[in-house]
């Protein structure tokens, strides 16, 4: 009992490490930002133009300028009030060093300064200065320009006035160079990451513009402006789809929480749904989305019932009826957000279910009432929905009656391996018998499994999911992977850690991947989200000179090795590689499959909207979009990737 009592005893105030100013963030950027990857050095961007964003949303702010310099410094102008440089009362010091320098400082706790705002509860700006290599702020107000720079996270010296501005010149421009020693490796802003993001921002901030430019070469920029808000977005979503009837909107405001939703139903087989809290890209959705489909799911059932366009002997629809097809957006704006986590991917506060699904259920119902063809459209897709997913809840209890797992029976064609350990072993999905039969020779019978595929498989895209599980080759591939499909989908009985795409590097070899690439998107997309996808990437060429040879794989690493080589290049040999048949087993491994010295790509889906627009695009059945896409990139394939 003593031993305790002291052990107690010297648990005291001196045994509480304190972390000064911003050093916590520089310890562990995850807590603040996610981490130190590629996502969270554009969390840093998003941070600062969050800012100017809770600027736009007090409506004090119109414009917001972001350009990446040549040496990767971000700058960010907004033309809002700028941040207050007057003593703090409780500081003693400029309230724009507060800002900077202090976690949970700034004018969004009080919501005095904000009646809502989308940033890190105050952590954000200060987070960014602490991660920065330097970070300097000029603050446009009052007819006066202020200016302070800091030095991970320091002030070098007071903020001080450093000249006049017209009086009709206010706002904000910070300016900071991430710091290298936290973010280490070759990693850098991507213009087309922010450009999603920005674009997110524009449709749910209406009349706001935000203007990204890029001044490392090739220079570029973009200019987004959305009078029509989130209507703008469903269009711009469905730009390539057949729609069903006009964009459905409703706007309103209960309890200080603003409540933005519109809804197109389209002849697409997905749903495309995104909700914001606070201009904030929910992507695990919360109770705002739970809100709009509840209503949606509702009201069509009501509906439909009241028009006896659903019988009586009919089963109300579910929820996977009446989302087939739906494009949605819902955004919020609330005076007090609650995250599921620090990085903002789920909204917890639970009066929003109720609020969304008040507001959208009046006014759906209402559109449906005052639009009968519209609500006949609508009910027909639904009801086409319903008995095709009758059908292939009847086609996926035949292909799965057991979990692979247990006594489903492998594909024949597949040659499996002997490891069992999922974590260890990978498939590899090989295009033709013939790059097949390389493949199974080459391999390393141990760890890798290979799956042939003949021809070209089903067009997911345009199909539904019980002609899908008909067809012959993505049968042989779900139970090759054990995993189940749609509502027996389980991740935990993948059997390969790795599901690698391995193609013949044309045309034929690109829509093969395509095609396989949209079938995981819809219908198994954790394998993606998860980092289970990868595309193999084999040789184009092999250079042989005397004895000795060189796998090369793309066009620039040819020239540039026979530039090397110099006058010898005219007696070497160079084979280009048309397919992997033209590869003998030792070949393939030695280059494709010999986790030593091979290349995988690992697919990542960074944005849903733009895998969503692209996979519409190149797999749908509205033809121009497409046609635009080809003579657009035409110039540039040589190996189409998505």
């Amino acid at each position: 009992m003593a031993e305790i009592n002291n052990l107690t005893a010297s648990y005291g105030a001196k045994d509480i490490q304190v972390l000064e100013g911003l050093e916590a963030v520089r310890r562990r950027p995850g807590m603040y930002v996610g981490g130190t990857d590629l996502k969270a050095l554009h969390h840093l961007v998003y941070e600062v133009v969050d800012n100017s964003i809770d600027e736009a949303l007090a409506g004090v702010c119109d414009r917001i300028d972001v350009t990446i310099h040549p040496d990767s410094s971000v700058t960010v102008r907004d033309n809002g009030r700028g941040i207050p440089v007057d003593i703090h009362p409780e500081k003693k010091k400029s309230a724009l060093e507060v800002v900077m320098t202090v976690l949970h400082a700034g004018g969004k706790f009080g919501h005095s300064s904000y009646k809502v705002s989308g940033g890190l509860h105050g952590v954000g700006v200060s987070a960014v200065n602490a991660l920065s290599e330097w970070c300097e702020v000029r603050v446009f107000r009052d007819g006066k320009i202020y200016f302070q720079r800091y030095e991970r996270g320091i002030p070098v010296a007071p903020v001080k006035e450093i000249g006049k501005a017209d009086s009709n010149n206010t706002g904000t421009e910070t300016t900071f160079r991430f710091d290298r020693e936290i973010f280490k490796g070759d990693i850098d802003f991507k213009f087309e990451t922010l450009i999603q993001r920005f674009r997110e921002m524009a449709f749910v901030t209406r009349n706001v513009k935000i203007v990204l430019e890029d001044e490392r070469p090739p220079e570029k920029e973009s200019t987004f402006l959305f009078e029509g808000g989130i209507i703008s977005f469903v269009r711009y979503l469905d730009r390539n789809r057949d729609v069903l009837h006009p964009v459905f909107y409703v706007e309103k405001e209960i309890d200080n929480i603003g409540i933005e939703a519109a809804v197109q139903y389209t002849d697409a087989y997905s749903e495309s749904v995104y909700s914001f809290a606070n201009t904030i890209n929910t992507i695990d959705g919360g109770t705002h989305l739970t809100g709009l489909r509840t209503a949606i799911t509702r009201v069509i059932n009501d509906y439909a019932r009241r028009t006896n366009l659903l019988k009586d002997a009919d089963p109300n629809f579910t929820g996977d009826d009446t989302r087939e097809g739906m494009t949605a957006i819902v955004s919020i704006k609330h005076p007090d957000p609650q995250f599921e986590s620090q990085t903002k991917v789920k909204l917890m506060n639970p009066e929003v279910q109720t609020y969304v699904q008040q507001v959208v259920g009046e006014s759906f119902n209402q559109f449906l009432e005052e639009n009968p063809a519209a609500a006949r459209a609508i009910i027909s897709k639904c009801l086409t929905s319903a008995r095709a997913r009758d059908a292939a809840k009847k086609a996926r209890d035949l292909v799965i009656r057991k979990s692979a797992l247990e006594s489903m029976t492998l594909p024949g064609k597949l040659a499996d391996c002997s490891e069992r350990d999922s974590s260890k072993t990978e498939m590899y999905i090989v295009e033709g018998d013939s790059a097949g039969g390389s493949a199974k020779q080459g391999r390393d019978r141990h760890f890798q499994a290979i799956l042939p595929l003949r021809g070209k498989i089903l067009n997911t895209e345009r199909a539904r999911l019980d002609k899908i599980l008909s067809n012959e080759e993505i049968k042989a591939m779900i139970s090759a992977l054990g995993t189940g499909i749609g509502d027996n989908f389980d991740l935990k009985n993948l059997r390969y850690g790795r599901v690698i795409i391995m193609t013949d590097a044309d045309v034929d070899g690109s829509h093969i991947r395509t095609l396989l690439l949209t079938f995981f998107f819809r219908y198994m997309p954790a394998l993606i989200e998860q980092g289970h996808v990868f595309i193999a990437q084999p040789p184009l060429y092999k250079i042989s000179f005397k004895n000795s040879h060189r796998y090369v794989y793309t066009d620039e690493e040819k020239d540039k090795v026979l530039k090397e080589m110099g006058n010898q290049a005219e007696k070497a040999a160079l084979q280009r590689y048309k397919g992997l048949g033209e590869m003998n087993p030792t070949q393939l491994w030695e280059t494709t499959m010999n986790p030593e010295n091979r290349t995988l790509l690992q697919v990542s889906v960074e944005d849903a909207a733009a895998a969503d627009h692209t996979f519409d695009m190149l797999m749908g059945s509205a033809v121009p979009p497409r046609t635009r896409f080809i003579i657009t990139h035409a110039h540039a394939v040589r190996n189409l990737d998505i």
